[in-house]
């Protein structure tokens, strides 16, 4: 693809013009900044140049004028929005079992939502050709336009190379090895695509938009069908030289050759305590009348699901109880040494097994604060995610908002874009 010209735009801008651009771009799209007067204070630019750049923006359709705010002595000072309505942005959730599509604005809100059950394993053909389909399905539903999307993001339920947005090695994927989603996507949105683990996106989600908005340094944990985690330290993702930190699903936690993951090692988290597991053995307990209740939901839907142990627990049956406890004690455990060896401020709690609430929670919590230093835990919470089942869209949208509006790509945009008309992004792809 194209590279943005280093020199100046079609109006003389230069290279730090644009990264003046995204600074004052970013302070109003944050909220920090809604005038000019405070851009200046936060920016440490002259009034000149935030007087050019808001104007440029403005030119652009990205920032618009607003009503007067409340004066503070002097002239009362005109407030400034950014346009979260310019332009949506496609993101899609893949877990191991389900599919999770939306539409956001500009300002990752999500406007549009859907979720289904889906196979990873039934390979990328049919998934991301589902996830096509959907996506037309929710600009239709929305009475938008492909013209209308700005980018793409796609989370994955395994490791992804983030600068050629593919999977690599994924243990739960069969068939997805190296396969060319960003390139799928891009070529039939025609829009700029960004793909990372579906966990990644979960934390950096709740970063920016959930419980995690006041910390830099957060631990996310998602308890679904597998395990796995995300960090971000300094407000930042941290996702590794080859895309894989915070894959604590496949870590060892026992010693026992018998159970066997579903990546061809023993013992590991994800097939101890993940949604699988619970699975497993709630089916043996229902076989074997350890539990009335799981035997009932087995003689109703022929099968067990983790939700079945977790409805069960919430009533009081003690074998459900147990097995979630038991999981739990499992997680807490590993959590312990991340949390001795990475000292966030919060880590969260999601995915599907983390409706189990307090139960689930309280043994996590028990484990971490008796296990883990304790000058990593003097401050340290341990909560249950507020985004729920929006996380992983929400994060996907500001990974691709992050993307879009840097200064490379801002300059692009504005070499090919008119004022007041939407930026050509298809050029923009990393």
């Amino acid at each position: 693809m194209s590279e943005p010209r280093p020199s100046s735009d079609h109006n003389g801008t230069r290279p730090e013009d644009f990264r003046h651009l995204v600074t004052v771009l970013d302070l109003v799209r944050s909220g920090r900044a809604t005038t000019r007067p405070e851009l200046t204070r936060r920016s440490g630019l002259g009034r000149t140049v935030i007087n050019q750049r808001v104007a440029q923006l403005a030119r652009h359709g990205l920032v618009e004028e607003g009503d007067l705010a409340q004066s503070t002595g002097g002239r009362a000072a005109r407030q400034l929005r950014f346009r979260a309505d310019g332009g949506l942005v496609l993101v899609a959730e893949l877990g191991a079992t389900s599919l999770t599509i939306g539409a956001t604005n500009l300002a990752g809100e999500v406007v549009e939502f859907h979720d289904e059950a889906c196979d990873i394993a039934d390979g990328p053909d049919a998934v991301l050709g589902r996830v096509e389909a959907l996506f037309h399905e929710i600009l239709d539903k929305i009475g938008a336009r492909s013209a209308d999307v700005w980018g793409i993001g796609i989370g994955l339920p395994g490791p992804v190379e983030f600068a050629t947005g593919r999977p690599i090695a994924p243990p739960i994927m069969p068939g997805w090895d190296g396969y060319p989603v960003r390139d799928r996507l891009g070529g039939a949105f025609d829009a700029p695509v960004w793909v990372d683990n579906e966990v990644n996106l979960m934390a950096l989600g709740e970063v920016r938009a959930g419980s995690g908005s006041q910390h830099d340094d957060i631990l996310y944990v998602k308890i679904g069908t597998g395990i796995g985690a995300g960090l971000v330290s300094g407000g930042r993702l941290h996702r590794g030289r080859q895309g894989c930190a915070g894959d604590i699903g496949h870590a060892a936690v026992l010693d026992d050759e018998s159970i066997v993951c579903r990546c061809g090692n023993t013992g590991c988290l994800e097939a101890v305590a993940a949604g699988a597991a619970l699975a497993r053995d709630g089916t043996r307990a229902a076989e074997t009348g350890r539990s009335s209740v799981l035997a009932e939901a087995l003689r109703d839907r022929g099968h067990i699901e983790a939700s079945d142990v977790v409805h069960a627990a919430t009533r009081g049956d003690r074998t459900a109880v147990e097995l979630l406890v038991t999981a739990a004690h499992h997680i807490g455990t590993l959590l312990a040494t991340l949390v001795s060896f990475y000292n966030p401020s919060l880590v969260i709690i999601g995915g599907g097994v983390a409706k189990a609430g307090d139960l689930l929670l309280a043994t996590i919590r028990q484990n971490v604060y008796q296990r883990s230093l304790p000058l990593a835990t003097r401050e340290l919470r341990i909560e249950q995610s507020t985004l729920h089942d929006r996380a992983g869209l929400t994060g996907a949208a500001f990974m691709v908002l992050d993307e879009l509006f840097t200064p490379a790509r801002l300059a692009q945009w504005l070499h090919a874009t008119t004022p007041h008309g939407i930026p050509a992004l298809a050029d923009t792809t990393a």
